[in-house]
């Protein structure tokens, strides 16, 4: 039976570099990038995406599969990160899925199930959100309607309320009734070990300094210039494009747009390292400064 790897971590710290380790040292193994952002095409240097030469040598997938227009969604990751696993595999081979966003990776490696989803309704129920009040009233409409979903869900997440209530009203069952939610951890959906990479904070805030530099050397904001009115309402969120998108229609300060886009970066590798470190089934692997120090140790890992 084939066993895969998931190689999780927050943002730069080198998952990628150890991911072409790892796939030059085994020979039969194949990326699957699970990031929400690199899956689009022509949003190449904020998104850190892979270089066209290393494409070339190892294969990758799930990178350049949407137009920057498109709205992206987990649903549509989940059907074809998996086909692209199944057919890693069909091939003789094995997947190394790598990357950071959590609910992509655990949509791909575990039985999430998600309902449909109406832009309409949502946008409809975010709009009652917004006013005075509007969050309360709707978590106590989410308590009524669903007190199982409720108990699960912080009162004043105005997001995660607005999508109970959206499948609720879409679906006319309960929201918890389409599974446990991402806080449950048992069988993977497929043979999959769990990895991380883990650095202290300090080499990690570094690392991310010195990514954006690079970003900013590599012409960032050209790439985002040429970006403008294509991104859809999901592109437009990506670090770094949207601090750059907000200062070109503000005319604001272009150093400070990348100051923010650091900060960001900082801010969302904290909220990385929290959803990953709920999940007990990652063997975590830490490095004092250089992630690819512990090759050896996740090669053990998976085996030969």
């Amino acid at each position: 039976m084939t066993t895969h790897l998931a190689l999780v971590g927050p943002t730069a710290s080198g998952k990628s570099d150890l991911a072409l380790g790892v796939a030059r040292a085994l020979g039969d193994i194949e990326i699957v990038s699970v990031d929400s952002m690199q899956v689009y095409r022509c949003l190449d240097i904020g998104t850190a995406k892979p270089s066209a030469e290393v494409r070339a040598t190892v294969p990758h997938h799930m990178i350049d599969v949407a137009e920057p227009e498109e709205d992206w969604s987990v649903v549509r990751f989940q059907q074809e990160a998996r086909t692209a696993v199944a057919d890693i595999e069909r091939r003789g081979r094995r997947a190394l899925l790598v990357g950071g966003t959590g609910l992509y990776v655990q949509a791909v490696v575990d039985d999430l199930r998600f309902p449909g989803e109406s832009l309409e309704l949502r946008a409809a129920l975010e709009a009652r959100t917004a006013e005075p009040g509007g969050v309360a009233a709707a978590y106590a409409e989410l308590e009524a309607a669903d007190p199982v979903a409720a108990a699960r869900i912080d009162p004043h997440n105005a997001r995660r309320i607005v999508r109970a209530l959206e499948v609720i009203q879409l679906t006319g069952e309960p929201f918890s009734s389409f599974g446990p939610g991402v806080g449950v951890f048992g069988p993977t959906a497929f043979p999959v070990h769990l990895a991380g990479v883990w650095l202290p904070r300090e080499a990690l805030a570094r690392r991310i300094e010195a990514r954006v530099a690079a970003m900013r050397a590599a012409a960032l904001l050209d790439e985002v210039l040429a970006l403008q009115g294509r991104l859809s309402r999901t592109a437009q969120q990506a670090i770094g494009y949207k601090e750059l998108l907000g200062v070109l229609e503000h005319d604001g300060d272009i150093d400070e747009a990348f100051a923010m886009t650091a900060r960001r970066t900082r801010s969302f590798a904290r909220r990385q390292r929290m959803w990953f470190r709920r999940d007990p089934r990652i063997t975590w692997l830490g490095a004092a400064e250089n992630p690819c120090t512990v090759l050896p140790a996740l090669l053990a890992l998976w085996g030969s």
